[in-house]
């Protein structure tokens, strides 16, 4: 996530959004893309735009029964659901709309599905049969943001939050037989997470920062709000998985720890006690790494994922057996997220690495010795897959001696490469080994690719994630100079044909980076990123708002709104020199589009070189594949022509 909004209505943000398109005045920029050659199979380098034709599965979700795994692809051009029998057979699509973001089982084997408008994140739900042919409304979409939460046992009630009554807080609502209804107004950000089995009891977070929340439970038939867990060191708490009898449920948490472990809240013994600390208890941790994902398979097996240098570990115990561990098979290397069964010992498993964009499997543990089978496969656009390279991680000292990481694709030519640093969104996220077509094209080209973790990124740590809060928002722009300092000292890469490439926070971080460090960089990549902190601040998705003040400060303050104002990329236009290039979508809700029309305006009255895509139907992320296409290819070409290919 990246900025939130504290003042404007979220009508007021789509008719800043329309307005802004009605009256962008330059429609060179609006992008018309065509259908475009692929080029030959097997030909060297390969055609850009077979990087970009490569699809994958994702979103791997396993029905309440098991013998049914659903994922969503985008080999129809934008993401659409579809649906495989556990044994595996040809896929089945489900849905045929548009702007599909989201799905899952409810109780009864039905599926929930979310979809949006071109991108601009109003969701509204609907209930689907598992055969595609019957599909009735849930909640309709409208100028509110909805956040799901859970359904009860038997599905006949679910619980969501939702900012319709005033635009900015998310309140959380109740729909059952009689109706949808407010059972508890919320300050900021809260959000139902799961449902208690056997009672009107939900898990609410409530947000504190990019990396933190406050641990609750609701009582959706009172209201009544208690608080679990709320340490002074703000901790996260995520993935919660509810025992089949409801006495308590696992999570992963950094609770008093600087990684995330596996941990067990016992409920039964907090509403005898009252004593938090005593009802919470540690299965399974490590010094250097978090646990990610937690999830519950049959009742039985509970399975979590480990964050390796940002590859995959899987574990599992048996709980029914005093907790004992597991034997799993082998699984490809890569980025793994889980879903159990309720009524069966499987999990679908999403794998994504960086020779797959996305494969969906079975992890059965059913049999006697489990197995792993492949369901869904990514389409490959003609490429070998196999031999793209597995990026290697770098690690060296910040000027201040903090010691930064990334990853380093490097092409396999002579001489010294032209690098891309890559900066990611957020900024509470990490560049992991997933698949990153343009990094496979660049290096196919001799460009270098560094993936870049600055100070603010998760996976190492919590002191680390929070080392751009507030004040020290700047360091993140310093550590990607040192990035550059470390790429003039580094064999076979050449630090002085480098350009600079982010999304959301990392395009902020490219617009900052390019004014602070003028000289560092020949060309910079901006998609939806922020130009003026102190409108993005007010003006930004509710989604966002709750972590701002934690993680940014408060606006309303006018020193912290002066401090803002000064680090703005818009403050420094006159001290950019590389040629850049932005990407935004006019239906964005997170990054109103304005933050890079004032840029791309104020550049070209100073005569910078700048190419400018607004597409008219995307929001913070460009999702249609054409659009993709269209767009990758723009980025290609643009880094080729001022950094030079090998």
């Amino acid at each position: 996530m990246l900025i939130t909004m504290l003042t404007a209505s979220a009508a007021a943000i789509a008719l800043q959004a329309s307005q802004s398109e009605q009256d962008w005045e330059f429609p060179e920029d609006i992008p018309s893309p065509a259908p475009a050659s692929v080029g030959l199979a097997g030909a060297e380098p390969p055609n850009v735009v077979r990087f970009f034709k490569v699809t994958g599965a994702s979103g791997g979700t396993i029905s309440p029964d098991g013998e049914t795994v659903l994922f969503t692809s985008s080999i129809t051009g934008e993401p659409q659901v579809f649906a495989v029998p556990d044994e595996g057979g040809q896929p089945k699509q489900l849905t045929f709309g548009t702007g599909v973001s989201g799905f899952g089982f409810a109780p009864d084997g039905r599926i929930r599905i979310a979809a949006d408008t071109d991108g601009n994140e109003r969701v509204g739900y609907t209930l689907l049969t598992v055969d595609g042919h019957h599909e009735e409304r849930l909640l309709d979409a409208s100028e509110a943001f909805n956040s799901f939460g859970d359904f009860d046992d038997d599905g006949d009630r679910f619980v969501f939050a939702t900012t319709r009554r005033n635009g900015t807080d998310f309140d959380i609502y109740l729909s059952d037989d009689d109706g949808v209804r407010e059972v508890y107004e919320g300050r900021f950000g809260f959000f139902p997470q799961a449902w208690r089995p056997g009672t009107d009891e939900v898990i609410v977070t409530e947000t504190r920062g990019e990396d933190g929340n406050v641990l609750h439970l609701l009582d959706v038939s009172t209201g009544e709000l208690t608080t679990l867990l709320n340490p002074e060191d703000i901790s996260n708490y995520q993935s919660f998985v509810f025992k089949p009898d409801g006495s308590g449920f696992w999570m992963a948490t950094n609770h008093g720890r600087e990684f995330q472990a596996l941990a067990f809240f016992d409920l039964e013994a907090f509403e005898e006690t009252g004593d938090a600390n005593a009802a919470l208890s540690f299965l399974h941790e490590h010094d250097d790494r978090d646990i990610e994902d937690v999830e519950l398979a049959g009742g039985r097996y509970l399975v979590w994922t480990e964050n390796e240098d940002g590859y995959s570990g899987i574990g599992a115990f048996d709980v029914t057996r005093n907790n004992r561990r597991v034997f799993l098979p082998e699984l490809p290397r890569g980025i793994y997220s889980l879903d159990g069964a309720k009524d069966a010992a499987k999990l679908a498993v999403t794998l994504r690495g960086p020779t797959t964009p996305g494969t969906v499997g079975l992890l059965d543990l059913t049999k006697r010795r489990p197995r792993f089978d492949i369901l869904a496969e990514p389409q490959d656009g003609g490429l070998d897959l196999a031999s793209f390279q597995a990026p290697k991680p770098v690690r060296f000292e910040a000027r201040d001696g903090v010691e930064l990481q990334g990853l380093l694709y490097r092409p396999d030519t002579e001489g010294n490469a032209p690098v891309v640093i890559m900066v990611h969104g957020g900024p509470t996220a990490q560049a992991r080994p997933t698949f990153e077509p343009l990094a496979q094209y660049l290096t196919t080209r001799g460009i270098a690719v560094l993936d870049l973790n600055f100070r603010g990124s998760t996976g190492f740590g919590k002191s680390f994630a929070r080392m751009d809060n507030g004040r020290n928002r700047t360091k993140a722009v310093d550590d990607v100079a040192d990035a550059v300092a470390w790429l003039k000292q580094a064999d076979g890469l050449d630090g002085e044909r480098v350009a600079i490439m982010g999304g959301s926070y990392g395009g902020y971080l490219t617009n900052a980076a390019v004014g602070a460090y003028p000289d560092l960089f020949k060309a910079g990549v901006s998609l939806v990123g922020v130009s003026d902190w102190v409108r993005a601040l007010e003006e930004a998705s509710p989604y966002l708002k709750a972590s701002d003040v934690i993680e940014y400060g408060d606006i309303t303050d006018p020193e912290e709104r002066a401090f803002f104002a000064s680090i703005s990329p818009i403050n420094n236009v006159d001290r950019i020199k590389a040629a850049m290039l932005f990407s935004h979508g006019a239906n964005d809700p997170r990054d109103p589009v304005s933050e890079s029309d004032r840029m791309v305006k104020a550049l070209r009255e100073r005569g910078v070189e700048v190419k400018y895509l607004r597409w008219p139907d995307e929001g913070h992320s460009v999702r249609k594949l054409n659009n993709r296409v269209h767009l990758y290819q723009e980025i290609t070409k643009f880094l080729e022509d001022h950094l030079g290919t090998d």
